[in-house]
């Protein structure tokens, strides 16, 4: 009788262990998802903005270019254009940003990085450990108690 009841518990053990690494793996699951919908809404947050802000710099540019050009032929001043060289520059990288290709020359480039650099990408002191994080926790903590 023991047997059998034993037998069952076993059983019974075993299914909820399953249950459980089953339950682990698809929170898990979610919680990668959630992830990359989070950085995926932060890219395009950041593409729309560089867009946006391309439309108020580009008309800066353009009425500065405009200006700057009368004043250079109205004065005889060539002077008057050298603001357009580094302002151009701006609104190049502006423009690649939002519509070119620099995103994904920057993930090549982060690809890159991650194959062939690794050890730039240490941490200092190595990756951080569970006995570490305490350490310091002890160290800082005002209320605990070792026993």
């Amino acid at each position: 009788m023991g047997f059998i009841f034993s037998k069952s518990m076993n059983e019974n053990m075993k299914n909820q262990q399953e249950f459980m690494l089953m339950n682990a793996r698809l929170q898990l699951e979610r919680q990668l998802t959630m992830q990359n919908e989070m950085r995926e809404r932060q890219m395009a947050m950041q593409i729309a903005w560089s867009r946006e802000f391309l439309k108020y710099f580009g008309t800066f540019f353009g009425i500065a270019a405009i200006s700057l050009t009368a004043g250079a032929i109205k004065r005889k001043r060539p002077a008057f254009l050298f603001p357009l060289v580094p302002l151009s520059f701006v609104l190049t990288y502006q423009y690649d940003l939002g519509y070119g290709t620099l995103l994904q020359r920057m993930k090549g480039e982060a690809e890159n990085i991650l194959e062939t650099e690794k050890s730039t990408l240490q941490l200092p002191k190595g990756m951080i450990t569970f006995e570490s994080l305490e350490r310091s926790r002890r160290e800082h903590s005002k209320f605990f108690i070792d026993k």
